[in-house]
């Protein structure tokens, strides 16, 4: 009897991982048009969103405000750097990014030269058992971004999967999945648990995603 109720705890859980990654597994990066690769300049754009994450404002502008400095050429941290502080400032705009565009604007470009002089411009230099450390060193990283950047890139870094912070856990209780990272992170195959854990923190964010998410795995 024991044996037969694991087991539809297990079919359960499953089927909840499946209906969130349908409903809702799209990566940041990717809604962001970052083609993730452990390639410098996909990574830096990671770190760029990841900023730009760790603001209290909404994610759907972020991620815009991230796509508006892209599509401004401000792709890798050398184009970050020479752009002018005002070019900064007005691609957050573009992106609806105004409540902290002129802070953000200074720390990007601050940012940028940190990359710049201490990695040659590829973050792949930082990556190792003291990256989280080393990444609080940029300017509007704290720990927040530290988390946001290590969940998006686990599939490039997997020695951090699965990466399942306390915000992706907060929505896998919110669904009736386990908190425990090794747990969540066995729902899914290895490549599935970056959409797994933005999925996990889409609902946290959203209680109507939550519910959607609920009854899809009751169907």
């Amino acid at each position: 009897m024991a044996r037969s109720g694991t087991t539809n705890t297990g079919e359960k859980r499953e089927r909840t991982a499946r209906a969130l990654l349908d409903r809702c597994g799209r990566t940041y990066a990717e809604q962001a048009d970052i083609r993730l690769r452990n390639t410098p300049g996909p990574l830096y754009q990671v770190l760029v969103l990841s900023h730009l994450l760790s603001a209290r404002i909404r994610a759907d502008v972020a991620v815009a405000a991230a796509r508006a400095l892209f599509d401004a050429g401000m792709r890798d941290p050398k184009r970050m750097a020479e752009a002018t502080w005002q070019q900064r400032v007005d691609a957050l705009g573009a992106g609806h990014y105004r409540r902290y565009d002129e802070r953000t604007a200074t720390q990007l470009g601050q940012g940028a030269e940190l990359v710049l002089r201490e990695y040659g411009g590829d973050l792949r230099r930082l990556r190792g058992p003291g990256a989280p450390d080393r990444l609080r060193e940029f300017p509007g990283i704290g720990a927040m971004g530290v988390d946001i950047f290590l969940r998006e890139t686990q599939a490039v870094w997997p020695e951090y999967a699965p990466y399942i912070d306390p915000k992706a856990q907060d929505g896998a209780e919110r669904i009736g999945l386990p908190r425990s990272p090794g747990t969540l992170g066995g729902l899914v195959p290895e490549d599935q648990v970056t959409r797994l854990t933005a999925g996990l923190v889409r609902v946290a964010l959203d209680k109507k995603l939550a519910r959607d998410v609920r009854e899809m795995a009751s169907r």
